[in-house]
């Protein structure tokens, strides 16, 4: 059934004359026809208009084309600069799954195996001990693992391996040795304790920081000109990189933090630090545009912009939960200003895919079971729904992660979408 503009306008608590407002009056460009671009329009130009975000971007693809992108507010708080459909964001996590498709390449061509320990690759990764906990002294007490990490464990993110920034154990672990995690750019960071013996559960952290490195070891190249050359070049996405050029840079979304008294205050930027890392878990530039054209390739089994980028056997098992009955557990943050506790859709059961969030019933959103998904530290968003051949992109740049106010914006969009293509 297709839902009327009225109806949804009733239902998200807008007058037709607020939206039509909104859509004619906010910094917004928009393709697109009909229910779609109303509703859309309307759940995209609301948060910004309300001031719970300066700006966003956001798309819906189906299997043949982009059928709605559109772009309302501005790129810096009260700068004047009109964000754009093609404004550069910093997509963080949202890397990780172009690294899983890196890395499945590679599988396909039999250089890389799911369930071989990654010390094959890189010996020094049979090192790992696990973190058991801290005796009276609050010395950190470590054991060997009870099996060695592969492939499968870290695109899942069940290797043990996780972030300072949602497991206390870790972070008191590294004050209490002065480890420099990942994030810190020393090299070191790739060989924290594990938190857990592999397998045994699932934590988000920087396993797919790991599948980067198996990737430059197999492939012989930097990560970012391997993707360049195997999905980047062959897909059109011309403006996604770890490195930001003049043009990619002067299109730049400002990064807004969210204070203690709910007001956005820009974080200054410093240009990018050098020399520039690239991480298969985080750190390239995109735009929704760009983002769209990998959904899409993961819709048509493989195949994008003409060019075969995966088998549709290898995208058939990267959509399917590797990781048996472990399921997807809340973040509890250990810094709220760079992140509220996170989970999607709190009560929904999820499992993982090979480097994607899979929900197993249908979400809120009108989201199908069986979609796949992730996210990025700065509010970014992406599903792909297989089942009925649409995905979408919704870009904003706020902290903390998951931030209500623009987690609900990209809600509400999704939502629209699904009303509009019902």
């Amino acid at each position: 059934m297709t839902m009327d503009r009225r109806d949804f306008l009733k239902t998200s608590g807008l007058s037709l004359l607020a939206a039509t407002s909104l859509t004619q009056h906010a910094f917004g460009q928009s393709g697109g026809n009909g229910a779609l671009k109303e509703m859309l329009d309307t759940a995209l130009s609301r948060p910004v208009e309300r001031g719970d975000i300066p700006g966003a971007v956001a798309g819906v693809t189906d299997k043949s084309q982009t059928t709605y992108l559109a772009a309302f507010g501005e790129r810096a708080l009260g700068q004047g600069v009109r964000m754009t459909p093609d404004s550069v964001f910093n997509i963080a996590s949202m890397t990780k799954a172009i690294t899983g498709t890196a890395a499945m390449q590679l599988v396909e061509q039999g250089k890389l195996e799911l369930d071989v320990p990654i010390s094959t690759y890189i010996p020094r990764a049979a090192e790992f001990q696990v973190l058991e906990g801290f005796d009276g002294n609050g010395e950190p007490r470590l054991r060997a693992p009870k099996r060695q990490i592969t492939l499968r464990h870290l695109m899942t993110h069940t290797s043990g391996l996780v972030y300072d920034q949602w497991d206390a154990d870790f972070l008191r672990f590294a004050k209490a040795r002065n480890f420099p995690v990942l994030g810190s750019g020393a090299n070191e960071g790739f060989y924290p304790p594990l938190m857990f013996d592999p397998g045994e559960r699932w934590e988000y952290g920087i396993s797919i920081d790991w599948i980067g490195l198996l990737v430059e070891k197999i492939s012989g190249q930097s990560l970012g000109t391997y993707m360049q050359e195997h999905i980047f070049a062959p897909l059109g996405m011309t403006s996604t990189g770890y490195r930001l050029m003049p043009d990619t840079e002067a299109r730049r979304v400002a990064t807004h933090q969210r204070g203690s008294d709910g007001k956005l205050t820009e974080v200054e930027w410093k240009g990018q630090p050098q020399p520039v890392r690239e991480l298969g878990g985080g750190g390239l530039y995109s735009t929704v545009g760009d983002y769209l054209q990998f959904v899409r390739m993961i819709l048509n089994n493989g195949t994008g912009n003409g060019h075969q980028v995966l088998k549709p056997e290898t995208v058939a098992l990267m959509g399917k939960n590797a990781m048996g009955d472990t399921r997807v557990v809340m973040l509890k943050t250990t810094n709220p200003a760079r992140s509220e506790d996170a989970e999607f859709f709190p009560g929904l059961p999820k499992s993982w895919g090979l480097t994607f969030m899979i929900n197993e019933e249908q979400a809120p959103t009108g989201r199908s079971a069986g979609s796949l998904a992730w996210a990025g530290l700065y509010n970014t968003f992406f599903w792909i729904d297989p089942s009925k051949g649409m995905g979408g992109v919704f870009m904003a740049q706020v902290l903390p992660f998951v931030d209500p106010k623009t987690l609900q914006a990209f809600y509400d969009f999704e939502t629209a979408a699904y009303h509009a293509t019902s």
